[in-house]
């Protein structure tokens, strides 16, 4: 990057559309508001050691021999025989701290895997928004966000949190406005940030949640500035970013 000008900042709908993104000089931002990214998060913030991604239910069961709490979601349900599912209200006890946790979800897991090319990879939600926003402004290097989606395609909560980072970053990154997901994805959290729940109430995961009767998760996902942790990826494994730091890792 030329030293005089403006690092890039990218949006990608959908981790099917990874292949029309390079990865290797970015720092990738991995979204999936509701609720894998949201709910670690919320980890991190109740003291988790560690998260492992991983991507099928038999792969984070396997974790529990080696002394792992393990989680697993499919369809917005908790899968039986886990100690978990994606509520961010799960990771809010007391088992949590310290825990070394491995968990696969329907889409975010998935989209941290597909993306593990990136320089760096950080776990972006509306609970960290102004945290993770003041540390991409100070690192001066690409972004990319990758939106989970739901299964491959589109979704709406990802689109709105991109670009609530397109917003708060537009003075410090060239926004890369010759592909027009930049765009979209700014102009749809402008229209809908000051009603974000309103706004997505007639979205398929909205509703999909809406109809397990777990409104609350809805509610907390999409209330910003509620943690000031960021998950940071390191050797496939998702740490506290500030934790490494401490501890002279490189980033």
């Amino acid at each position: 990057m030329d030293s005089n000008s403006k690092p890039t900042f990218e949006v990608c709908f959908s981790p099917a559309l990874l292949g029309n993104y390079e990865l290797e000089d970015k720092i990738v931002v991995v979204i999936d508001v509701l609720r894998a990214t949201t709910s670690m998060c919320v980890a991190f913030e109740n003291g988790a050691k560690l998260i492992v991604p991983v991507e099928t239910t038999d792969e984070s069961m396997s974790y529990r021999e080696k002394g792992y709490l393990v989680g697993a979601e499919r369809k917005g349900e908790k899968v039986e025989g886990f100690d978990f599912g994606n509520s961010p209200f799960s990771f809010m006890n007391e088992k949590i701290k310290g825990a070394k946790i491995a968990i696969t979800t329907t889409n975010g897991t998935r989209a941290i895997r597909a993306s593990i090319k990136a320089d760096k990879l950080v776990v972006g939600s509306f609970a960290n928004l102004k945290t993770l926003t003041d540390w991409l402004k100070k690192q001066n290097q690409n972004v990319l966000c990758v939106c989970s989606g739901w299964k491959n395609s589109f979704n709406l909560e990802d689109t709105l949190f991109a670009g609530a980072l397109a917003y708060h970053l537009q003075e410090d990154f060239g926004l890369s406005y010759h592909r027009d997901s930049v765009l979209a994805a700014k102009h749809l959290y402008l229209i809908s940030r000051q009603d974000l729940v309103g706004f997505l109430k007639n979205s398929s995961h909205y509703l999909r949640l809406h109809n397990l009767q777990i409104d609350k998760d809805i509610d907390f996902c999409l209330t910003a500035n509620q943690t000031n942790v960021i998950p940071i990826l390191k050797d496939g494994v998702l740490y506290e970013i500030s934790k490494l730091e401490k501890a002279n890792a490189s980033y």
